[in-house]
């Protein structure tokens, strides 16, 4: 596939985007700067304060109005050639025929249920599935392209040797000319993310692998439950509170879950308040980037979480699943 193909590709795609926070704001941008076909904006939400901190969409003007019809008019002005829809529904509220018009959904604040759902659905659909959210200093992503996504990766050439037999062992050895590429085919299988979020980890296979595990993914188990729970996530109005709660949660999460309670302690509970802007940005670009290679079939995917933690400056991808 030519770079021309994967262009073409991209610029076919239609997104949706749902959740205008301070991660969705960064994705969007990222995606209309890409030139996607369409890109549609799904946010019930109003315009908060904290909304026109953690996102650069919304103006200061915009308070109490609709955070999908406020980001309008600044995502669509990024590139005119995109088509920006702005639609002000829940995202629970639509039908299955709703998300089964994109190439891809892009989920960003958004309960595990929903998640789980429209995962399960788009994957029936060969329709390519995001999740992402950022808590404070935590960020993360998860993507499901299908159980056989096909894509293209740009590799050194691989120069055939030309010497005869009297030039040496080291002219029969093939060398790489850093000069020219060639494109690779490859495929790559994803799980969903109901088989990603619901490892046994009382198998031996599991508790192999558990060493390996970025403590984020437990601790993205306890901020789901924390959403499920409260419908909303940890506020620092309500720091205290929430701060109990989240020490309770992550010990019914990880007994739940039948793993060492010490695996997760205490000190991320004064790191994951709020969507931070930095953070945002990080993983604004690792997903939206995702979801360009996705649609474009151009160059690896992450499969199929990607963890950062903006205290140590660092992401960690891993995979979770059948392989």
């Amino acid at each position: 596939m030519t770079s021309t193909n994967a262009f073409k590709r991209l610029r076919g795609s239609r997104v949706l985007l749902a959740g205008l926070g301070g991660l969705g704001a960064e994705v969007a941008k990222n995606l209309i700067l890409a030139g996607v076909k369409g890109l549609t904006l799904l946010d019930h939400e109003q315009v908060s304060e904290e909304s026109c901190r953690a996102q650069f969409l919304v103006p200061v003007t915009a308070q109490g109005q609709n955070r999908a019809q406020a980001s309008l008019e600044r995502a669509q002005n990024l590139n005119p050639m995109v088509e920006v829809h702005a639609d002000t529904d829940r995202v629970e509220d639509k039908p299955d025929d709703f998300f089964l018009q994109f190439d891809a959904v892009c989920l960003t604040g958004c309960s595990r249920d929903l998640m789980v759902r429209v995962d399960q659905l788009c994957s029936q659909r060969n329709i390519k599935v995001f999740c992402g959210d950022v808590h404070g200093y935590y960020g993360y992503m998860f993507c499901n392209l299908g159980q056989e996504h096909n894509y293209v990766e740009e590799k050194p050439k691989v120069v055939k040797p030309t010497g005869d037999s009297n030039d040496g062992p080291e002219a029969k050895k093939a060398k790489v000319d850093p000069n020219e590429t060639t494109m690779v085919k490859k495929t790559a299988s994803f799980c969903t993310l109901k088989e990603a979020l619901e490892v046994d980890w009382t198998s031996e296979k599991a508790k192999a692998g558990l060493k390996r595990t970025p403590v984020d993914y437990f601790l993205l188990h306890v901020l789901l439950k924390f959403r499920t729970d409260k419908g909303r996530d940890p506020d620092p109005q309500s720091f205290a509170g929430d701060s109990q709660l989240l020490r309770q949660i992550r010990d019914d999460v990880l007994e739940a879950l039948a793993v060492s309670s010490d695996l997760l302690n205490d000190d991320f509970i004064s790191y994951c308040f709020s969507e931070m802007s930095p953070v945002c940005a990080v993983m604004g670009g690792v997903l939206g980037q995702e979801v360009v290679k996705a649609l474009s079939q151009r160059d690896p995917p992450h499969r199929n979480f990607f963890f950062f933690d903006g205290r140590k400056g660092n992401g960690v991808v891993d995979y979770f699943g059948p392989n």
